[in-house]
């Protein structure tokens, strides 16, 4: 089973659907959609490591305009903003949020745009602060570019080794990933 899905993934990012299926998951996924670009992101760099920069720049551009969607609906529609920080389990988040806009300010982005937090929580946050939208859009191009630029460049230059490790032990390398990703949301749901 898991090779299967492992192979229909390949043949997605392999398809000429795949660089606009990721522009709409990395649109969606800062404002709306729970699931990170990484997922595409990363199957397309192995299956084309000539295009990871172009893949890297696409999923930028895509979510920077999907943060700029989640910042509107947090500063237009507050009531909104408010049902989706409750949805995605911080319904006294905006208080601790816009006590960090007030601490740290841009900060905020830079480090939260890094980090495994959904970024539509940062979107909707700055949105619902009236955090200065020109920072908001820098500091989301500096955040969303480093990260997906670096996934872009570890991944053309070790990728290869990598995939053949992971296709020799998929399922041990499935769990391993689980296991991280589980104790991720652990940590951040700690914090």
């Amino acid at each position: 089973m898991l090779r299967k899905l492992y192979d229909r993934v390949f043949a997605l990012a392999r398809s000429r659907h795949a660089t606009p299926a990721l522009a709409l998951v990395s649109f969606a996924e800062s404002s709306v959609f729970p699931i990170p670009p990484d997922v595409m992101l990363a199957p397309m760099i192995l299956a084309r490591p000539d295009r990871a920069y172009v893949y890297a720049a696409v999923c930028t551009a895509a979510s920077v305009a999907g943060g700029m969607l989640g910042y509107a609906i947090g500063f237009f529609l507050t009531d909104v903003g408010l049902m989706l920080m409750r949805l995605l389990g911080h319904s006294d988040g905006l208080a601790q949020f816009r006590a960090w806009f007030d601490d740290w300010g841009l900060w905020v982005i830079l480090i939260k745009g890094l980090t495994p937090i959904p970024y539509k929580l940062v979107t909707i946050a700055s949105g619902l602060a009236a955090f200065s939208f020109p920072a908001f859009v820098a500091a989301s191009v500096v955040t969303r570019g480093g990260r997906f630029f670096l996934e872009a460049w570890v991944l053309k230059r070790w990728g290869p080794a990598m995939l053949a490790q992971v296709e020799k032990r998929l399922a041990l390398w499935t769990g391993i990933g689980l296991a991280v990703l589980v104790g991720t949301v652990v940590v951040v749901k700690l914090l």
